[in-house]
This record gives structure tokens, C-alpha cells and sequence, in this order.
């Protein structure tokens, strides 16, 4: 885990509390789960993939607001809201779809390891996640993935 930065520790565990009675499965993905995988990059936030029901009941426990702006125009969510944390803000993402050649595919990886007490997809299926992104942060979040 190469995650030097406490507030992020701290952001994490508060994300494996709130998600302690989801229905299904959820992740950590990003450059949080990237980092998790031993990356030394710089988290500016965590996002948080889960079900829109166990979206909207995380948002709804937390007393947050769901985002209502126009949507990203290469992703979007069902429930889209952020946790504004002191330690780091934390992107809760319900239903998260990505525009894909004009063809809205939904996110839902295929693995889910524990690290740094959170899940997130394994190496293979991150690196994947961060490819159909395709946004140069991404791009090179996945090198060094691969480089590991």
C-alpha cells in the first residue's frame, strides 16, 4: 500500500464504515485504489462505486445532497453526491456509466480485493477501468500500474 498520507487513511476506513450494510458489492476506485495498489500518486479525492440503492442510502444516511448538474459529458451516474470530508472529499458514484463510442456502458468491475480495508478491483481489472476512461490521468495511472 503506498499510501503515506493519514486523512487519506482515515477517508478510507470512514468509506468501509458507511458501506458496512450494502446490499452489493461495491469499490474503491481511482487514484485511491491505484494507490492502494502500491502506487505513490497523489490522491485529490476517493471515489466510492457502489449499486443506486446502496448509493442513494449512503447519501440519504449521510444527509448529502445528490448532484442534479448536467452530467459529465464521457461519464455519468444515477446517483452522483460528495461526501465533503475534512480529510479528503469522498465521490459517491450509483450506477456509474461511461460513454463508450457514443454507447453509455456501465462500470461494474469484475474483482474485488480488500486493501487498506476498502475493496477495489484487482490490479488486471483497474488497469482496464483506468483504459476505457481514457483521460490522460488515467492513462498514466495505468502505466504505472503496469509498471509495478
Amino acid at each position: 500500500m503506498a499510501i503515506a498520507d493519514d486523512r487519506v487513511t482515515t477517508a478510507l476506513s470512514a468509506v468501509a464504515t458507511v458501506m458496512r450494510g450494502a446490499r452489493d458489492p461495491w469499490w474503491v476506485i481511482g487514484s485511491a485504489a491505484v494507490a492502494l495498489h502500491g502506487v505513490v500518486t497523489d490522491v485529490a479525492d476517493i471515489d466510492l462505486l457502489a449499486s443506486a440503492a446502496d448509493a442513494m442510502d449512503v447519501v440519504t444516511r449521510l444527509g448529502l445532497a445528490v448532484d442534479q448538474r448536467d452530467p459529465h459529458p464521457l461519464f455519468r451516474s444515477r446517483i452522483f453526491a460528495q461526501w465533503p470530508r475534512a480529510d479528503r472529499i469522498v465521490e459517491i458514484m450509483g450506477g456509474l456509466a461511461i460513454d463508450e463510442r457514443g454507447i453509455w456502458q456501465t462500470v461494474i468491475p469484475t474483482t474485488r480485493v480488500i486493501l487498506g480495508g476498502v475493496y477495489v478491483p484487482d490490479r488486471a481489472d483497474l488497469m482496464q477501468i483506468l483504459s476505457r476512461f481514457g483521460r490522460a490521468k488515467d492513462l498514466e495511472r495505468r502505466r504505472l500500474l503496469a509498471a509495478l
